[in-house]
């Protein structure tokens, strides 16, 4: 069997439009080393134009560290990686004051947490203090060092890691912490067909990924999506779909109810919108469409909902509730001036 080759996009490349054809580039050129992931990538590039964070949760080997890495080759910028250890402090990720014996004065040395790009491998093997320093810049683009406040690069992005199969030396990620994220991506095997291609990658030439485009270009396309039009239908939509995840009864999901201990928060409202917009770039539409909220609906909400014991103990998970969800409440049809429209 021969390696499967990437769909070739369908416009010439051009760095300086901010466009869905560019996106279609990067996308292919992430394709030459990265197989059976369509998913994983297309998320990926939503949560960049859409200024959010992705927490990817998969077992060893399954390539979610060399796709970050990938992603951070072909967009350019800086990129900053730390292993997430037990001993790790926080000031190994933000920085510390530093005192000069010969000045009498401190300086302040800045961490890898200064990066276009940061790459939190395994993040669920730090403790909570460490975590804790991720909060604030997570949300404000912002590290307090001493009485004096830094901020991080833009575009900033927060893409971590993290082994759901081992327990021993992890530490469970505080709810604050997980709101933060706008996706929690499931990686999962891929195919036999996949595998053989992924194998075959692997062994064979080495795959020298180009840079295709750089931060200040980021940064335009994601103004673009900034102005991708959302319909009030389309967020009322989103938010009927969080909202309910908080009242399961009252939406005749009692079945449901005593496996949720608390529902969404605000955040997953906000993040749906802010996603199906990037979603929407991605497909070429100048527009959101239901649709596109309820496709983003498990990566987004996942995470937010916090299963009683109840729940855990019957085997009920986050994906069977927000599937439940959808099926009480699917997409409405929208005519919003789209030929293709489902």
């Amino acid at each position: 069997m021969t390696s499967q080759v990437p769909k070739a996009p369908s416009q010439p490349f051009d760095p300086n439009v901010a466009s869905p054809a560019l996106i279609e580039h990067i996308l292919f050129e992430l394709k030459r080393l990265i197989v059976g992931q369509d998913k994983l990538l297309e998320r990926l590039l939503v949560a960049l134009l859409a200024r959010g964070h992705v927490l990817l949760e998969g077992v060893p080997g399954l390539a979610k560290t060399a796709t970050i890495k990938s992603l951070a080759k072909v967009i350019g910028g800086s990129f900053g990686r730390v292993q997430f250890t037990p001993d790790l402090v926080p000031a190994d990720l933000v920085g510390t004051r530093i005192y000069n014996g010969k000045t009498g004065e401190f300086t302040t040395e800045l961490g890898p947490i200064f990066a276009n790009l940061l790459l939190a491998d395994e993040i669920n093997r730090a403790p909570a203090k460490v975590q804790s320093a991720l909060l604030e810049v997570m949300q404000e683009r912002q590290v307090t060092i001493g009485k004096e406040t830094y901020t991080v690069p833009n575009p900033f992005l927060v893409m971590a890691t993290q082994n759901p199969i081992e327990a021993d030396g992890t530490y469970p990620l505080p709810e604050a912490q997980l709101d933060r994220f706008m996706f929690k991506v499931l990686v999962d095997y891929p195919s036999y067909e996949d595998e053989i291609v992924v194998v075959d990658r692997i062994t064979g030439p080495n795959i020298n990924l180009r840079t295709l485009i750089h931060p200040e270009r980021l940064i335009a396309l994601q103004e673009a999506v900034d102005r991708i039009y959302v319909d009030p239908r389309v967020t009322a939509y989103a938010a009927m779909l969080v909202n309910a995840s908080r009242k399961l009864k009252d939406h005749h999901l009692e079945r449901w109810a005593p496996a949720v201990a608390f529902g969404a928060s605000p955040r997953a409202s906000i993040n749906l919108i802010l996603a199906a917009r990037a979603l929407a770039f991605i497909r070429g539409r100048e527009y959101v469409l239901p649709y596109d909220v309820a496709d983003l609906a498990l990566d987004v909400i996942r995470h937010r909902l916090v299963m009683s014991y109840d729940g855990i103990a019957n085997g009920v998970t986050a994906d069977h509730v927000i599937q439940a969800l959808l099926q009480r409440y699917p997409p409405p049809r929208l005519d919003l001036g789209d030929r293709n429209a489902a």
